[in-house]
């Protein structure tokens, strides 16, 4: 693995690990014992990698907001959709963790996140249009809208919510290797509400088979 590879490979283990704030180009190039003069030959600053691992991260994204284009949606492209979305965010969890932090030092990344914001809402409002074409949602428009911004901002905020110890929000939350799923499991019953009875049994079906 090249040089610069190896990191953004360390540096985005020690953020998630340690918290972006905490973590200085002098941690990143111990923890890979090489010198600092080394690491600023590829990065001039911190903010130059994390810079690039947003880069990263938005692909990632982009990758996982893929609504169907020939077919209509069903629960398990819900589902499909919001697990790609919390795995990509906690394989970039420091980002999250330390959203507005980051967001304030860069007004580039700033509107390229709320771009992504604005991506998971329009894929979750194409899914949620043809849950309600199948029948197996009953929602109006403006059910749709205030559901689907109201997955946005649990997907935003699950992690700094979990990392306050609030309690059982859901069975085996209580440890970090549970925290996509437990995430999931929140959306999920936000949409719930709204299925038939048929699509809900289902959901709960694949939520208890998610969190066991």
């Amino acid at each position: 693995m090249k040089t610069r590879d190896r990191i953004l490979q360390t540096s985005l283990r020690l953020f998630n690990e340690c918290g972006e704030p905490r973590i200085t180009t002098n941690h990143i190039a111990d923890e890979m014992d090489i010198s600092p003069g080394n690491l600023y030959y590829h990065f001039r600053n911190k903010d130059e990698i994390v810079a690039l691992l947003f880069q990263q991260f938005e692909r990632r994204m982009e990758a996982a907001l893929q609504a169907p284009q020939r077919r209509v949606p069903d629960m398990e492209d819900m589902w499909l959709y919001l697990h790609l979305v919390f795995e990509t965010i906690w394989e970039y969890r420091f980002l999250y963790r330390d959203l507005n932090n980051i967001l304030n030092r860069s007004k580039k990344l700033r509107t390229h996140f709320r771009r992504i914001l604005e991506r998971k809402m329009s894929t979750a409002t194409a899914i949620c249009r043809g849950l309600v074409e199948a029948g197996i949602m009953t929602a109006t428009r403006e059910d749709i809208t205030a559901l689907t911004r109201n997955i946005a901002v649990v997907a935003t905020y699950w992690l700094n919510f979990q990392s306050i110890g609030t309690g059982t929000v859901a069975p085996n939350c209580d440890s970090d290797s549970n925290h996509l799923a437990c995430g999931v499991y929140q959306v999920l019953s936000l949409v719930s509400p709204f299925l038939n009875d048929e699509a809900r049994q289902l959901l709960g079906q694949i939520s208890r088979e998610y969190l066991s």
